[in-house]
């Protein structure tokens, strides 16, 4: 009976190492797959590579032969043409051709005559390569009256245009990375950025006007800095927030993903369709999606806004102004859209680049820019004032230069129980897989060594009789 108990404890033992095992290596499994690292967001080097190509045929083209170009599924770039020749020369130079109806320059007639009707709150369009249109998406709070002035203006122009009806309202996010407050409500800090004497947020300019005063904590004890321009409604939504004398710099960009980790931010530049991208906001965190298109123009109840980027990312009040990004690469800050992260919808965002150009700015840790492009910078003569821990740089975070671009890295204070426990418990982390890993090994290693022993001791006492 005793040999009996412990073969079923060894068993037993056996049995739970090998579980463990397997636990071990599906949490690590899960963990690599949901990791926002550099090998996740490889599609954005690959997005850009093919969207180079693809540009380059369309500008060799031309705009009265071709509708566009974007990123395929599989990575390869596809340019939009309307005769069999430019179909042959797209083909020859390694992309893939679709033949389309309608030139890009027939799309942007369409988009023009669009937006000289008059605006109805509620409304967004915007040029879809891939189905070669322009799609017109109507909210829930457009009326019959005013869904049916547009169809007919929509008939008027031809079958070039696409009305569709979507869910929610299309509304700005106001209340990111870290979150910011002001008399307006909450806002996501976007990206540090300088022109050269000065430092400042670049976020949303539908978060406030000018002269805004911003704090990091919703007391009011905490004072970031003031906003010093803003562009909203028109042809942006950006605004500027510079730093208050004596805060600490961050000398790089780092994005906050939650659980204290932080992605580093290298460089600016435009998003392509197709190309999956990241964002991150204080309400919903982050959260990704794919672009669906360029120069889109929303029709917000505060006025159109033109020149955005639509996305399927989703987003929630207090997400405005967040960083739009893909593998290290800064690409927008958060406008609005429709819907939430429960049932998904469209959000739009700022064109960080054309934003940086017409504000004279840049991001923070980059080469300086020449001395007269701070000239649309208000405030560009005022002493320099160290930027903010409270942006894309979360407080106590290690040195960002120690890192690749797009990699995830711990940002914050690593010493507490609360954030120990967080790192423990994220599905994300390959940390507690690995020692289920090795608890397993151990065990597995302890129960032979233990089988072993016992059957020596017991050969020992059959035969000890006989010992000398």
């Amino acid at each position: 009976m005793r040999h009996a108990r412990r073969r079923i404890v060894r068993r037993g033992t056996q049995l739970a190492a090998v579980g463990g095992l397997l636990l071990g290596g599906l949490m690590v499994t899960q963990a690599l797959a949901s990791e926002p690292s550099t090998a996740q967001m490889s599609g954005g080097t690959t997005a850009q590579t093919a969207s180079r190509t693809g540009s380059t045929l369309v500008s060799r083209i031309g705009t009265s032969r071709t509708a566009g170009s974007w990123v395929a599924s599989d990575g390869k770039p596809v340019v939009a043409v309307t005769d069999k020749a430019a179909a042959a020369e797209v083909t020859a130079a390694g992309a893939r051709a679709k033949m389309v109806r309608h030139s890009m320059d027939q799309l942007k007639s369409a988009t023009k005559a669009l937006s000289s009707a008059p605006k109805v709150a509620g409304t967004a369009w915007s040029v879809d390569y891939r189905t070669n249109q322009v799609v017109v998406q109507a909210d829930s709070t457009v009326s019959a009256s005013d869904w049916s002035k547009m169809t007919k203006l929509a008939d008027g122009i031809g079958d070039v245009v696409h009305m569709e009806r979507t869910q929610g309202k299309f509304t700005t996010r106001v209340n990111g990375a870290q979150p910011i407050f002001s008399t307006g409500g909450r806002c996501s800090a976007g990206f540090n950025v300088t022109n050269g004497q000065s430092e400042f947020i670049l976020t949303a300019g539908h978060c406030g006007p000018g002269g805004s005063l911003w704090f990091s904590d919703n007391t009011g004890r905490t004072q970031v800095g003031r906003t010093v321009t803003s562009e909203f409604p028109g042809e942006g939504d950006f605004s500027l927030i510079r730093y208050e004398n004596g805060q600490q710099t961050p000398g790089e960009n780092v994005v906050a993903i939650g659980g204290g980790r932080g992605v580093r931010i290298t460089a600016a530049g435009d998003p392509v369709v197709g190309e999956k991208v990241f964002r991150s906001g204080s309400t919903s965190g982050l959260r990704d999606g794919e672009v669906t298109a360029l120069n889109a123009t929303v029709n917000y109840p505060e006025g159109s806004v033109t020149g955005l980027i639509q996305t399927t990312v989703c987003a929630e009040p207090g997400d405005s102004g967040g960083p739009l990004f893909s593998e290290g690469i800064a690409l927008g800050v958060t406008s609005g859209g429709s819907g939430d992260c429960q049932s998904g919808g469209t959000t739009f965002f700022q064109p960080v680049t054309k934003a940086m150009a017409t504000l004279g700015v840049q991001l923070t840790g980059q080469p300086q820019a020449s001395a007269g492009a701070t000239a649309q910078t208000s405030g560009a003569s005022a002493p320099a004032a160290p930027a903010s821990q409270g942006a894309a740089i979360a407080p106590g975070s290690a040195d960002p230069g120690a890192a690749a671009p797009g990699a995830v890295q711990q940002v914050g204070s690593a010493d507490t129980a609360e954030s120990f426990l967080s790192r423990l418990t994220d599905p994300r982390n390959i940390g507690p897989g690995m020692l289920v890993i090795a608890g397993s090994l151990v065990a597995l290693a302890a129960t032979r060594y233990i089988r072993t022993e016992q059957e020596r001791n017991a050969y020992r006492r059959a035969y000890s009789g006989t010992w000398g």
